[in-house]
């Protein structure tokens, strides 16, 4: 399974799910490949010394003579690799426009070697742009994470329009696995009109799971750790270990 996490709208709790999920994925004893398609690459830094990297995911897509295995990067959780990414990655759209493999460069790369994971979890940047596209092109499952805030659903209908274009002309097979509702307050009464306002729009595409809103789940990036060695009793561990569970039980 290849689940890309994607919201071009920031501040949504996109890489923190990203990293956390893959992160539950590998404590579970899956396979799991963390990629990096974001160029702030703060999935990166939450696990790798990016001064040690010698080459990045752009590398791999933008040279063919860089292998997998030049890129992969390990870190401190068995089960758990990942694509790193740094800021050249935001040259990778200009290179890609008017290239006839253009959408499909990210799913040609890692054809060769998907089948050694049992999940591949995709972080990407908070846009639509080809980066995003190559990144719904190469997965299998879609997860949208939403705010439960005042202007929860402002901007999904770009990327569910966006999602129904790839699928129906570069990618058929692409699903969408689900919306995360995400930094819920449950003091404020914002946050429960916004949850009943997503589980509204999306009926049963939204997760039973919940993220809250959690001190820890903001603190642990900064110590280059996912949540579950950071803060393995906190509500955000106990969250993203049920949200894996459901992937898991649903597959």
């Amino acid at each position: 399974m290849i689940i890309v996490v994607a919201n071009q709208k920031g501040g949504v709790g996109k890489t923190t799910t990203a990293i956390n999920m893959a992160a539950a994925f590998a404590f579970m004893g899956h396979k799991t490949l963390l990629i990096d398609m974001d160029p702030q690459a703060n999935s990166t830094v939450s696990f790798v010394d990016r001064g040690k990297l010698k080459y990045t995911v752009f590398d791999l897509l933008e040279d063919s003579q860089i292998q997998f295995e030049d890129v992969v990067a390990p870190t401190g959780i068995s089960n758990l690799q990942v694509l790193p990414a740094s800021i050249a990655l935001a040259k990778l759209e200009s290179k890609l426009i008017g290239e006839i493999d253009g959408h499909f460069r990210l799913k040609d790369r890692i054809d060769a070697f998907r089948f050694k994971y049992d999940f591949i979890v995709i972080d990407t940047p908070p846009t639509l742009g080809l980066i995003t596209i190559n990144s719904l092109v190469a997965a299998t499952h879609l997860i949208v994470p939403i705010q439960a805030s005042y202007f929860a659903l402002e901007g999904t209908d770009d990327l569910l329009e966006t999602f129904e274009k790839v699928k129906s002309r570069s990618n058929p097979g692409l699903q969408l696995l689900g919306v995360l509702i995400t930094l819920y307050d449950k003091r404020t009464l914002i946050a429960k009109d916004s949850e009943d306002h997503i589980r509204k729009a999306f009926d049963n595409k939204v997760f039973k799971t919940i993220i809250s809103k959690n001190v820890r789940l903001e603190e642990s990036p900064a110590y280059k750790e996912s949540i579950f060695t950071f803060a393995p009793n906190s509500k955000g561990a106990v969250e993203y270990q049920a949200l894996a569970e459901e992937i898991v039980k649903n597959v």
